[in-house]
């Protein structure tokens, strides 16, 4: 999905300190958080020790366990934890001997938590598009290597028969460690690509990132780059496959996949045909600040923040640009978001957060290989060397990869190298993942049951068909 890598992460420390209470809260506490669609399983563990509390707490979902919580009051029937090393402070009510009812805030954001005694369930989502077994088609398991980078990439390649010879397209996932389904927010968009594609007679290859799923390797260290050979890795493999049509291997990207994609052909003569799914046009902090004022306008935040916000991200971005070694430029971020915290006082700290946790949240997200090749990045290079038919489609409603700035980027660069066959859509009503949606927020992706456009699907499979006769 996704450029901005936000999520809510669970690494908290230390010590609880508990105000004498009658009620005793040692214990247990399950909960499950929803936060912008993604459902989170978090588990309280509190024990008493002479006169204070002490515990942990779990979040089996983002495999932490065992993590200490920083300072925590209980003060009839009112419960506050602090939790500073990310910025979160979690407020509740004791409505029983197994029940509290309270807040989460991080970030500035406010969201209902409710802890229990008892088991807590996640709320199932309806996911009507996922295909069920047994597949009217051939799916088999794959490993190929990318011998450059040393490591192995786990895939599933679909058919549409076990024998013959088909046209191939390799699926090319957004930003951030993703399976080979590109599993978000509860859906798996490219298994129901993958599904309508190889019923339509395409075959799909679609592999777990490095690093992540049954994939060798590291992500974490991994810029837009490196990952642009694992793809080439991957048209590598489908040579080698008797059943693939060699003047018929495409590629699809997604997002950052969508940045890739351009990236790879514009110097593989063998790829036959790209489809950008809301591939950025512009260069990468441009993006990146474009993405934020979006979001932030959606949320209905002022534009005086929004343009304090931009201000701010954008010298991040320049001190990014300017410095390729990665301790210096953390002492530079640290320098720079002291002085910041010091002069701005609209830059939010989360509620019962402290400064040194906020620029060392900072700091560990900006100070990247990937954050640094990203903002050096302009897209519009590889597009303007990109000579075979593209497809590029946004959705209207794209506040990630907002589609009038980058489809007219991408179509201006597709001429200026003398691209004769580009088609350049703007879907309606459609968000980041090609979902029909109402707003185009984020915290919209989980709720919808949809998981991909039809209308999407049926743009891509028809222009596919249409470059593979």
């Amino acid at each position: 999905m996704k450029f901005i890598k936000s999520s809510l992460i669970i690494v908290i420390v230390s010590l609880l300190s508990f105000s004498i209470s009658a009620q005793d809260i040692t214990g247990t506490w399950n909960s499950v958080l929803n936060a912008h669609g993604t459902q989170l399983k978090l588990t309280f563990h509190i024990q008493k020790e002479g006169q204070q509390y002490n515990g942990t707490l779990d979040s089996p979902d983002q495999g932490a366990f065992g993590i200490p919580l920083s300072m925590v009051s209980f003060t009839d029937k009112d419960l506050k934890i602090n939790m500073d090393a990310i910025g979160a402070v979690y407020e509740g009510t004791l409505n029983s001997e197994d029940e509290i009812s309270g807040n989460f805030k991080q970030a500035g954001q406010v969201f209902p938590l409710h802890l229990s005694k008892k088991e807590v369930q996640k709320v199932v989502r309806k996911r009507p598009q996922e295909p069920k077994k047994p597949y009217p088609y051939h799916t088999e398991e794959v490993i190929f290597e990318n011998k450059k980078a040393k490591i192995k990439l786990a895939g599933t390649l679909t058919l549409p028969q076990k024998e013959g010879k088909f046209p191939v397209v390799i699926l090319i996932s957004g930003s951030g460690p993703q399976d080979r389904n590109e599993e978000v927010f509860g859906h798996k968009p490219f298994l129901v690509l993958s599904d309508h594609l190889t019923r339509k007679g395409i075959g799909v290859l679609r592999y777990d990132d490095r690093g992540f799923g049954a994939s060798t390797g590291t992500f974490e260290t991994a810029t837009s780059y490196d990952l642009s050979t694992d793809t080439e890795a991957a048209i590598n493999y489908l040579k080698t496959r008797k059943e693939v049509q060699l003047n018929n291997i495409g590629l699809i990207g997604h997002s950052e996949g969508g940045l890739i994609a351009p990236m790879v052909a514009s110097r593989n003569d063998d790829v036959a045909h790209i489809v950008l799914l809301a591939g950025p046009g512009m260069p990468g902090d441009e993006l990146l600040v474009l993405q934020q004022s979006c979001l932030m306008k959606l949320k209905g935040v002022t534009e005086k923040q929004i343009t304090t916000q931009s201000n701010i991200s954008k010298k991040a971005f320049e001190i990014i640009k300017g410095t390729s070694n990665i301790p210096q430029l953390k002492g530079e971020l640290r320098t720079y978001l002291s002085d910041v915290l010091e002069h701005n006082p609209e830059v939010l700290i989360p509620a019962g957060g402290n400064k040194e946790a906020f620029i060392k949240d900072q700091i560990t997200f900006l100070a990247t290989p990937w954050m640094q090749y990203f903002v050096n990045y302009n897209p519009f290079h590889a597009l303007e060397k990109t000579n075979c038919p593209v497809l590029a489609i946004n959705g209207e409603k794209d506040f990630q990869v907002p589609p009038k700035e980058n489809l007219d980027i991408i179509k201006n660069a597709l001429e200026k190298g003398g691209n004769k066959n580009a088609t350049i859509k703007e879907l309606k009503g459609m968000n980041h993942l090609f979902q029909e949606c109402e707003t185009g927020d984020i915290s919209e992706y989980n709720i919808i049951e949809q998981s991909f456009s039809p209308i999407a699907l049926e743009e891509i499979s028809n222009w596919l068909l249409a470059q593979t006769k």
